[in-house]
């Protein structure tokens, strides 16, 4: 754990100064260490973040951390530079993915059970009520659409409300991905003039068919979409590993930066793998 801390801060370091980020001089904790207590958190902890503020103080790591009040103020201020970072490690390992293939797919994440919905502070709407069709059950909070390398590897996500369609959250992605990409996705993706757009600009989109549909696929390419299906599918319930039942936040802000951490420890982990 220790090391891969360690490894953790020196990439955030890195590519912190590869980016000529600038920050104030008289900080002591400086916003690598932030985001590597938040990665590790997420990864150790199941996102608590006082219990991991005291493994760095305890181990020597970072004896002159922030304490908790203060860690979370820093926190909600690097929301944005997390996802921005991460949109530049998926930048780096779409160049790496030699096969040009990804998936796309969205998973449910609850804010809370569907019997305290009255009493949640974090959102508040009708717009967060979704359906899980996998799961066959109601839920309230957001949904994750992710795409993922041929190796289950997340490269681009985005949060929307509960109740968006999976194709109108495709549509918040940034999809830059390779000229010649081909991206799988289940049959919720089926929209033809979207797929002829999507073509105009170097990206094929296979979405699965139903049985009634007017441009059914090949078998072999229904085959291809199976299999990335089953392969993003298995992305999502690792990802899952590492959140807890309930994720403990304050605000909608809080909420999320806990989501993207959560997804930042997965992709570590894979490309340690790797």
């Amino acid at each position: 754990m220790v090391t891969k801390t360690v490894a953790i801060y020196v990439f955030f370091d890195d590519i912190l100064k590869s980016m000529d980020y600038k920050e104030p001089i008289n900080r002591k904790t400086t916003d690598a260490e932030i985001a590597t207590v938040i990665l590790i958190a997420a990864r150790y902890f199941g996102g608590n973040i006082e219990t991991c503020l005291s493994f760095v103080r305890s181990t020597g790591l970072m004896p002159s951390i922030l304490g908790k009040s203060r860690f979370n103020r820093r926190m909600h201020k690097i929301g944005e530079l997390l996802a921005e970072l991460f949109l530049y490690l998926g930048q780096a390992i779409k160049e790496l993915n030699i096969s040009q293939t990804y998936c796309i797919d969205s998973f449910p994440v609850c804010v809370c059970q569907n019997i305290r919905i009255p009493r949640c502070r974090i959102v508040k709407g009708e717009e967060y009520r979704g359906y899980s069709a996998s799961k066959r059950t109601y839920f309230y909070g957001f949904k994750v659409h992710v795409i993922i390398t041929s190796d289950g590897i997340p490269v681009e996500y985005t949060f929307t409300t509960g109740k968006t369609h999976d194709l109108d959250g495709m549509k918040q992605l940034p999809l830059n991905l390779p000229k010649g990409s081909e991206m799988l996705a289940d049959s919720a993706y089926t929209d033809y003039t979207t797929e002829e757009m999507m073509m105009d600009e170097g990206i094929r989109l296979l979405a699965a068919r139903k049985s009634n549909s007017k441009q059914p696929h090949n078998p072999c390419t229904e085959y291809l979409i199976s299999i990335g299906r089953k392969r993003i599918e298995t992305a999502f319930s690792d990802i899952a590993k590492y959140m807890p039942k309930n994720i403990h936040a304050v605000t909608e802000n809080g909420f999320l930066i806990k989501l993207i951490a959560f997804i930042w420890a997965y992709t570590f982990e894979k490309i340690y793998e790797l």
